[in-house]
């Protein structure tokens, strides 16, 4: 398993594209949880325009060509990776 911080460069991100870069990267992270890839998905309440993934995939190469379609790839968006082994896990997780 994979847990993704995923941190948009505000500044860079041209100010007339913002709406539309924002519902496109929101339609990624969609299509790749109803994929089964992305386990949980959610933003950092106390970080603005950042948030974490918990992905299940086969590799990280598989992990990198995913996130290589997100529209804020490679240069909006910095994407801090770490792989780890889930060593106990609650029955119920809730968005809390």
């Amino acid at each position: 398993m994979f847990l993704i911080t995923i941190t948009i460069e505000s500044e860079q991100v041209p100010e007339e594209q913002a709406e539309e870069l924002l519902a496109n990267h929101r339609a990624w992270f969609t299509s790749q949880f109803e994929a089964g890839h992305f386990k949980i998905v959610g933003p950092l309440k106390d970080r603005g325009m950042a948030g974490i993934v918990i992905a299940k995939v086969t590799s990280r190469e598989v992990l990198d060509d995913i996130i290589a379609q997100d529209v804020y790839y490679p240069d909006l968006a910095s994407y801090d990776v770490a792989e780890f082994k889930a060593s106990l896990v609650a029955d119920e997780i809730t968005g809390d």
